[in-house]
């Protein structure tokens, strides 16, 4: 089990085994490089624990525990949550700032206690029987258990084609659920409990002057990075030309000694090229800046990329596959800017819904037999949120209203509604849990915690988006190339901070994330701070009725999940067809249709990655 995570830790092992359980751990040594080596137990070796993260309170925490008695062994970070939870119990969560996913067996009672960060940054998985309990940072692992065999979960498919996301519990596999964010597990003679320990408030609102918030945000992002400077390494900076990571960077300039080490990707199409502006922010701050640009070949990755996710790949995540690739030829750590968006306001979307409230102003027969008409057309030009794009999602989200309507809005480009019922078969729906997608989402839509819309998107959007996605594809990406990825924007004090922060403050207008823009015009170039959001993304449309147009139509034609009788073969040549001639962009779809059969090659027809990328290769020329 251990063997398959190495990637997650290349420098070292360490096993403990008693008399009712084992525990596996590989390290990347960060902190206390000579020492921190676990399963590390306490004095008394009454307390072992494992541990994947950094715990950035760590120093003010081992002295709040030393002047109360406790001795310590080591000089590592985790060691502190041993000492907590013999004061505080499963209450030691609620004491650490970090990222982290943890277990900790107690020999005096045989209790086993799993628990994760407060937004996820960290994974965790386990299994259950009436027998065995087996858990694990990546589900590969749990399978390489052999207690386990692999089956798909196809009601976690369902889902997961409208999202985007493997929402809650859920995972790609039958019978192995992950531990959600922000919770704990015990276990105890056979039975487990998970209990939650933190959310979000949005109702306490700041009432100080905008100046006011802007300063203290200021200062609040200064701090939070400096706690995530924490390491015996040199620490690095994901770069893209987006003011998120820029951001973060020139924090991280004016606390670092020494020339900062800087990694971004680019691509020859200059509508997605962000390059130009990573390379400005470098010579501003005199930067180490390191870089590549990326060629379409890069869907060769695809079965590197799934084996590293265990799930589907995003086009997301071969930007962060590449750049961890860069990085981790200098450096075992970096920052980077994941999570602005989803606590500023940054995304289309969420000015988007109030568009859409003006354009039902509209009568139903003139949106659907007027506009509906023209929308179809739009030209598509197969660019960066395309007009075709856009007005096909205006016209989509009006018929919606409320959080179903933001819940659609997530899945509107992939396969929701009407697309996910023609892609399946009646005798795959048929064999489906009767469940809507949709309550995933409303669930935290409708919480009584955010009144503002602005609010109770973004509070949908962490509790949903950032641990089952966003931060997911970081972690795996990242780890793939035994790199440690920090998050500033994902420190839970950070988080809370922002919400507090007036919505009107956060979208101003239809100015994106303008608080942020605020502080980040103390450290960058204006020219970058107040441009259109652009966001970092490859030409995989264009790509796809070109260089990659064989690679997509030989993989699909040849479906697994069709030859299952589960998606309608039919409804793919439909979408293959529209993509190629030109009508519709639908490069979100086939991208995921296309992880989907190489997961589906690699988990179930016992594919090594190495025979699935000589397979892309082949039917990428014929």
């Amino acid at each position: 089990m251990t063997a398959t995570l190495v990637h997650r830790g290349p420098e070292g092992q360490g096993f403990y085994h008693g008399p009712l359980i084992s525990l596996g751990h590989r390290r990347l040594s960060i902190i206390d490089l000579e020492g921190g080596a676990q399963p590390l137990s306490d004095k008394s070796g009454q307390l072992t624990l494992v541990c994947n993260g950094e715990i950035y309170n760590s120093p003010e925490l081992r002295r709040q525990l030393t002047a109360r008695g406790h001795e310590f062994t080591t000089s590592t970070d985790v060691e502190v949550i041993l000492h907590l939870y013999r004061e505080h119990g499963a209450d030691c969560v609620k004491h650490l700032r970090g990222m982290f996913a943890f277990a900790l067996w107690d020999n005096r009672d045989g209790t086993l206690f799993l628990a994760r960060d407060h937004l996820g940054q960290k994974p965790l998985f386990y299994y259950q029987d009436d027998e065995r309990f087996i858990f694990a940072s990546e589900p590969k692992a749990i399978l390489a258990s052999g207690v386990v065999d692999p089956e798909p979960d196809l009601n976690t498919l369902w889902h997961y084609l409208s999202l985007r996301f493997v929402p809650g519990d859920l995972s790609f596999f039958k019978g192995i659920r992950k531990l959600p964010a922000a919770s704990t597990l015990r276990w105890s003679a056979g039975v487990s409990e998970i209990r939650k320990y933190w959310t979000l408030d949005f109702q306490d609102k700041l009432t100080g002057s905008e100046a006011d918030i802007e300063q203290d945000l200021d200062e609040v992002l200064a701090e939070a990075v400096g706690a995530h400077l924490l390491s015996d390494v040199q620490v690095g900076a994901f770069l893209s030309g987006g003011i998120d990571s820029t951001t973060i960077t020139a924090l991280m300039a004016a606390k670092t000694r020494g020339s900062l080490p800087a990694f971004s990707i680019g691509v020859a199409d200059k509508t997605f090229d962000e390059l130009p502006l990573a390379r400005l922010v470098a010579e501003k701050h005199n930067l180490n800046f390191h870089e590549r640009v990326v060629t379409p070949d890069l869907v060769h990755l695809l079965p590197t990329m799934v084996h590293h996710m265990d799930e589907p790949s995003d086009p997301f995540g071969i930007g962060v596959y590449l750049v961890s690739e860069l990085a981790s030829g200098h450096v075992k750590v970096v920052l980077g800017g994941d999570g602005a968006d989803e606590i500023f306001g940054g995304y289309d979307r969420y000015v988007g819904q109030r568009l859409v409230d003006y354009y039902c102003l509209l009568p139903h027969w003139l949106r659907e037999q007027v506009f509906g008409r023209l929308v179809d057309l739009i030209p598509e030009t197969f660019g960066y949120k395309s007009l075709a794009q856009k007005a096909a999602w205006l016209q989509t989200m009006s018929r919606y209203k409320g959080g179903e309507r933001y819940a659609q809005s997530l899945g509107v480009l992939r396969f929701h509604g009407e697309a996910r019922d023609r892609l399946y078969t009646a005798s795959a729906k048929r064999a489906l849990e009767p469940q809507r997608t949709s309550e995933w989402v409303l669930t935290h839509f409708d919480a009584d915690n955010a009144s503002d819309l602005v609010d109770r998107m973004l509070f949908t959007d962490l509790m949903t988006r950032v641990p089952d996605h966003g931060l997911v594809v970081t972690d795996r990406m990242s780890m793939a190339h035994s790199l440690e990825v920090r998050s500033p924007f994902m420190d839970h004090r950070v988080v809370e901070y922002a919400a507090r922060i007036p919505a009107p403050l956060k979208i101003k207008g239809r100015r994106l994330k303008y608080i942020l823009r605020k502080v980040a015009e103390n450290h960058l170039p204006p020219e970058l701070v107040w441009r259109r959001k652009q966001g970092f993304g490859f030409p995989l449309g264009r790509w796809m009725r070109g260089d990659l147009a064989s690679f997509i139509h030989n993989l699909l034609r040849d479906s697994r999940f069709v030859q299952a009788g589960i998606f309608d073969g039919d409804y793919i040549d439909q979408l293959l067809d529209e993509h190629s001639s030109g009508k519709v962009d639908h490069n979100y779809r086939l991208w995921l249709l296309a992880n989907l059969e190489i997961w589906y090659r690699l988990y179930f027809e016992n594919n090594t990655v190495e025979s699935l990328h000589d397979y892309t290769r082949q039917i990428a020329t014929q």
